[in-house]
């Protein structure tokens, strides 16, 4: 907290909120899904002057003068991003992952027109047609599910309500399924009924990035994702799409759904980029996989429901019926005890979304604190002790001491 001298000065109040939230961050074994540690290197670049810069347009285009610096930040991010996923062309605008989702439709369809995604309660997005989000009040929307029997996506069902209904979008992509994709499948089902196939691989860029979970980019005309979650960048988005598609989607990032880009974001996107194209993420990223699976098998012999039986990439879905015990109660005693994830509704939950049956877990953010395969036995083991007393307080206690004993051993990145 050395770096925050003049906040500590003018502002003690949120000084003393955010050294908490560093705390926080470095005693606790964080395993929300969506979160990750972000290097020195990118928070310097996050909290630079740039924030103070507007640049409406694109670099060689824009509506203000004094761009002389941010135009090269811009083209340098571009750059990477297309290098790093082998696309044709790449928008590092978009402020996060949901603008990006409603820019791709701003881009190719009107309000009516039909969409298909994955329904929210089998681990899809918000933004793939949930009714609460404007996804789901602006377009006609079928939502497929996932099979009751496997817990898997069944591809042959897909196809069937695709040819039923006609989408104009095909939506792939999640929030909370724990296996791999099929863009190959889902590519052969969009060319059927002639729709655009949308990849939304926020979780998993990180994944992709370091080969460890196939590229949509070859089979999908556009694909959106965030710059956090496993890919370890900030908090931002970014679009990738096949060169016929780029000036529909520029166009419907700005002046579509934006003005002005964030600099200081896009120069911290920038950053990231460039440690995502050094060998060592390769590393990281096989090992995020093999603690999700370590993760997932000490748990599945201690009698967890793992939905789908397991995972494939960085997340965990686990429903606790059998356990007795509710995903927030569960959750909150987890968060007390020095675990934090969240609660999560399961497929066929008959729980509701605020109070449902399942939780959520990625080990996206503990890989990136060095943690491996042993630790994730020693968490299995915590877990299994909170969930399965969650109102001893001592022991939960206690365990938050061994939680942050652990977590000493292993400074995460960016943090002092």
């Amino acid at each position: 907290m050395h770096r925050m001298e003049n906040l500590k000065n003018y502002d003690s109040e949120i000084y003393s909120l955010i050294e908490k939230e560093e705390k926080r961050q470095f005693d606790k074994i964080r395993m929300i899904a969506s979160e990750n540690y972000v290097s020195k290197a990118v928070l310097e670049a996050s909290g630079s002057v740039l924030t103070n810069k507007y640049s409406e347009g694109y670099a060689g285009k824009r509506y203000y003068e004094g761009q002389q610096n941010i135009d090269e930040i811009e083209t340098i991010a571009i750059e990477r991003a297309k290098e790093l996923f082998g696309a044709d062309h790449a928008n590092v605008q978009p402020y996060s992952g949901s603008p990006a989702n409603m820019a791709v439709y701003l881009a190719f369809i009107k309000p009516g027109d039909t969409i298909m995604g994955l329904a929210l309660p089998h681990g899809g997005h918000l933004t793939h047609g949930s009714k609460v989000s404007i996804s789901g009040k602006y377009f006609n929307v079928v939502s497929y599910e996932l099979d009751k029997e496997t817990g898997l996506l069944n591809y042959g069902t897909i196809m069937e309500l695709a040819k039923e209904h006609k989408p104009k979008i095909i939506v792939a992509g999640h929030s909370a399924y724990p296996r791999q994709l099929d863009f190959k499948k889902f590519r052969e089902i969009a060319d059927e009924v002639g729709a655009i196939l949308f990849v939304d691989m926020a979780h998993f860029a990180g994944l992709v990035a370091g080969g460890v979970h196939p590229s949509p980019v070859p089979y999908a005309d556009v694909v959106s994702t965030t710059t956090h979650k496993s890919l370890r960048g900030p908090r931002g988005g970014m679009l990738l799409c096949k060169e016929e598609h780029a000036k529909a989607i520029d166009k419907a990032v700005f002046p579509g759904i934006q003005g002005g880009p964030h600099n200081h974001t896009t120069a911290a996107i920038a950053v990231a980029l460039k440690e995502a194209l050094e060998p060592s993420f390769k590393d990281y990223a096989a090992q995020i996989v093999k603690n999700a699976k370590a993760l997932a098998d000490a748990l599945k012999e201690k009698g967890y429901n793992l939905i789908t039986g397991g995972t494939d990439n960085h997340l965990l879905l686990i429903d606790l019926t059998n356990k007795n015990v509710t995903g927030k109660i569960a959750a909150k005693a987890l968060d007390n005890a020095g675990i934090v994830l969240n609660y999560n509704a399961v497929p066929y939950d008959t729980r509701k979304p605020f109070d449902p049956s399942g939780i959520r877990l990625g080990t996206s953010s503990v890989t990136s604190r060095g943690f491996r395969e042993n630790e994730m036995l020693m968490i299995a083991d915590w877990m299994d002790q909170i969930i399965s007393n969650p109102e001893d307080e001592k022991m939960l206690e206690k365990i938050a001491g061994d939680v942050k004993d652990l977590c000493a051993k292993f400074p995460p990145p960016g943090l002092d």
